[in-house]
């Protein structure tokens, strides 16, 4: 089963915006626990269309939850 990266731009602008909501929250001292949750939405959206993907990005939210993010 051959898989592609996200294509469209709004694929591609919904992951952006993920990195960038994972960064701000790496970067600031007062952690919520509604990054798990953008994690898990984004990971509900890429599961039929990208699986490799959205296997990876739930392993980064467990990475992050274990955390403490």
């Amino acid at each position: 089963m051959t898989q592609t990266p996200p294509s469209s731009s709004e694929d591609h602008a919904e992951l952006q915006r993920l990195i960038q909501r994972i960064e701000a929250e790496l970067d600031a001292t007062n952690q919520n626990t509604t990054l798990s949750d953008s994690v898990n939405l984004v990971v509900e959206r890429f599961e039929i269309d990208h699986p490799s993907l959205a296997v990876t990005l739930r392993n980064i939210g467990l990475a992050l939850a274990n955390m403490g993010i």
